[in-house]
């Protein structure tokens, strides 16, 4: 393992690798202020431009775990290199797109800049001196969240004052800017597992599983639940995995390690990972639609995209303080316990949603409590996922972490979308979502939130996990949680 750099040059790598994260995760938002413009501005229908979100949902999710294998056999600051190019080129593509295929061509090389999150997780076991590694950790992996709070506020200000074209310019810049950062400040730490072959078949599996399943959860409102398009893809979905897994079992080098992933402690985390993405998205689905509703529902608060953005943009803000305090809480008590709090005041934030439903204020300070629980939870999770598998695995592993929060985010999306679109009023001719729909949401997020920390609760305690590694014959697997 190489020697961790001097505090100085850790401190410019953690800064660079938060940034870059921070970037990726904007790419995600950065179309939301547009989406009842696309159609006009593509020249396309409604359904079409839909795509613009989902491809890049669909590309990330396939990447990501790809992409941190490649990182732990090839070198992690390459595969960072590697995930800014499509980052860079992509932003240049839909700023001069005019139709709806580019911008799609375009947003699906975004996507594939996600998988620098992961990367830069697990780069940091390898640069960060070991007292200062728990807080570094926090910080970049909550990097998805803060990029996310902060992304839409710019966003939604850049577009209502400026050309769509000028969000597009503006990220292809800011990846440049990230990359030319990781060329100068991320040292060059040799690869892991140098010597191991790449699993070609087991990344094609895994994608067209993948593929098929975000693809029937992401669209399955829109082409119906039991349509044969969404079952079959349920279908497909169920088989290409199932396959996926006898054929990574038999691997002796698998892309995902699918009996190190089984170990409880792996096992558990990955588990309430998806819950807490789920309540993470929850959030953001029901409470920027209270902001931007009209006053004449009765509940609505009547706020504009750009007024929305700044009402939740303190709760990008309080993850970022919160993930460094969250980094310190696990060294005093563990991951464990950091992310079973980060759970429980992710339910509470939902908690005081309810109760602050009539007011801009009030869902502003419901958000800022619930972002510290996904600040808190987000930090905590790589330190449990590292401190379990080998270190050869590190990138991989953490991007399969980094893939059950986007299922977790997907779930969400589609279950808290199927609540709010059954619960509606009609006003004006006119259908949208009742109050008691608003609240049927934010109750379910609530409730996924608190089976999270119950999910956190059963991980085992870090004294038999470290009974287990030392029992294996890996000498490497070293555990660094604090």
């Amino acid at each position: 393992m190489t020697v961790p750099p001097p505090s100085t040059r850790a401190n410019g790598v953690v800064a660079t690798l938060a940034l870059a994260g921070i970037t990726a995760a904007i790419m995600q938002t950065l179309v939301t202020p547009l989406l009842a413009e696309l159609p006009r501005i593509l020249h396309t229908t409604p359904g079409n431009s839909a795509w613009v979100i989902t491809v890049t949902l669909l590309v990330a999710a396939v990447c990501v775990p790809v992409f941190g294998r490649l990182g732990d056999l090839v070198g992690k600051r390459r595969m960072l290199l590697v995930c800014a190019v499509p980052l860079v080129a992509g932003s240049v593509v839909c700023a001069l797109s005019s139709s709806v295929v580019p911008m799609i061509v375009g947003r699906g090389l975004q996507g594939m800049g996600m998988g620098m999150v992961p990367l830069g997780i697990a780069l940091l076991r390898d640069v960060v001196p070991q007292e200062r590694l728990s807080s570094a950790i926090a910080l970049v992996s909550a990097s998805m969240g803060i990029g996310g709070g902060l992304g839409l506020p710019i966003a939604a200000g850049i577009a209502e004052y400026t050309s769509w074209r000028a969000l597009f310019w503006g990220s292809a810049g800011l990846a440049a800017v990230v990359a030319a950062l990781i060329w100068f400040l991320i040292p060059d730490v040799p690869a892991g597992a140098r010597g191991q072959r790449f699993d070609a078949p087991g990344a094609l599996g895994l994608g067209a599983g993948l593929v098929c399943l975000l693809l029937a959860v992401s669209k399955g409102a829109e082409w119906g639940w039991t349509s044969a398009t969404t079952l079959g893809l349920f279908a497909a979905a169920v088989v290409v995995l199932a396959a996926w897994g006898v054929w990574e079992v038999r691997s002796d080098e698998p892309i995902i390690d699918l009996r190190t992933t089984a170990r409880p402690r792996v096992l558990l985390t990955n588990l309430a990972s998806v819950f807490v993405g789920f309540g993470m998205y929850a959030s953001m689905l029901v409470v920027p639609q209270l902001l931007m509703f009209p006053e004449a529902t009765g509940y609505g608060l009547g706020q504009s995209m750009l007024a929305a953005g700044l009402w939740l943009a303190p709760g990008g803000i309080m993850m970022m303080i919160v993930s460094p305090l969250g980094g310190k809480l696990t060294n005093a008590r563990g991951p464990k316990f950091t992310l079973v709090c980060g759970a429980l005041v992710l339910a509470a934030g939902y908690g005081a949603a309810l109760a602050l439903l009539g007011s801009a204020w009030g869902l502003m300070l419901a958000i800022m409590i619930a972002n510290s629980g996904v600040g808190l939870a987000y930090g905590a999770m790589p330190a449990l996922i590292m401190s379990s598998v080998p270190l050869h695995e590190t990138a991989a592993a953490n991007g399969f972490n980094a893939l059950m929060r986007s299922l977790g985010t997907s779930v969400g999306a589609a279950v808290v979308g199927a609540v709010l679109s059954q619960l509606t009023v009609t006003m004006g001719g006119h259908t949208l979502t009742s109050e008691e729909g608003f609240r049927a949401g934010l109750m379910v997020g609530g409730g996924v939130a608190l089976l999270s920390a119950l999910i956190a609760l059963a991980i085992p305690a870090a004294r038999d996990a470290a009974a287990r590694q030392a029992a294996a014959p890996a000498p490497e697997q070293a555990a660094v949680e604090g």
